[in-house]
C-alpha cells in the first residue's frame, strides 16, 4: 500500500474518532442549561464580569475568596470534579468563580493557549494546606449555585485579586 493511502486511511480513521474535528479545535460548552448530578448549570459565563473585591469570611462565598465547590466539567457538565475556586463577581443568584489548580502550567503554556486555556501563577497562600503554588485560569469563567460550596478556604490579597482581574479582561471577561 502506498504512503498516501496510508495517510488517507490514518486521516479518515482518525476524523472518524473525533467527529471530525481537527487538533487544534475543541468542543466549547453551550450557554444552554444543562442538567448535572448537582442540578442544573445555565452554562459557562461569557459576558464581561463586573468584578467586586468584597471578602468577609461569614460562612457565605464572597468575591476575593477561594472556597471548595463541585466544578463541572467544560466538555460535559453532567461530570465535574471538587476543587478550589476563586469567587471573582455574581450574576444574579450565581457566583462567578474560576478555577484554581497546583499544577504548573509554565512548561505547557504554549499547548494549553493552543487549547484556548491561560493561567496565571497567583503564588502561595492558606487556600492550600500544603503550601503549593498556585494558579488560576484565566478563559473560563463558571457559574456556581451559592449552595454548593461547602468551605471558605482564604481570602485572596486584594493586589493579587486585582492581577487576576486584568488578566480575565486580557481574555475577553
Amino acid at each position: 500500500m502506498s504512503s498516501s493511502r496510508w495517510l488517507s486511511l490514518v486521516s479518515d480513521v482518525l476524523r472518524a474518532l473525533t467527529g471530525g474535528r481537527s487538533k487544534t479545535s475543541r468542543p466549547r460548552p453551550t450557554p444552554r442549561s444543562r442538567t448535572t448530578s448537582r442540578g442544573s448549570y445555565p452554562g459557562d459565563y461569557t459576558g464581561t464580569v463586573r468584578a467586586e473585591y468584597s471578602p468577609a469570611l461569614d460562612g457565605n462565598a464572597d468575591p476575593g475568596e477561594v472556597v471548595w465547590t463541585w466544578v463541572p466539567y467544560e466538555d460535559d457538565a453532567t461530570q465535574g470534579k471538587d476543587r478550589p475556586v476563586l469567587v471573582v463577581g455574581r450574576d444574579g443568584s450565581w457566583l462567578l468563580v474560576l478555577m484554581l489548580t497546583s499544577k504548573d502550567h509554565d512548561l505547557d503554556a504554549a499547548q494549553e493557549a493552543r487549547w484556548g486555556r491561560y493561567w496565571q501563577d497567583i503564588g502561595t497562600g492558606p487556600w492550600d494546606s500544603r503550601g503549593r503554588p498556585s494558579e488560576v485560569r484565566l478563559d473560563r469563567v463558571i457559574r456556581i449555585d451559592p449552595s454548593t460550596v461547602r468551605r471558605e478556604g482564604a481570602i485572596m490579597p486584594e493586589r493579587t485579586f486585582n492581577e487576576v482581574i486584568k488578566g480575565i479582561r486580557r481574555h475577553g471577561h
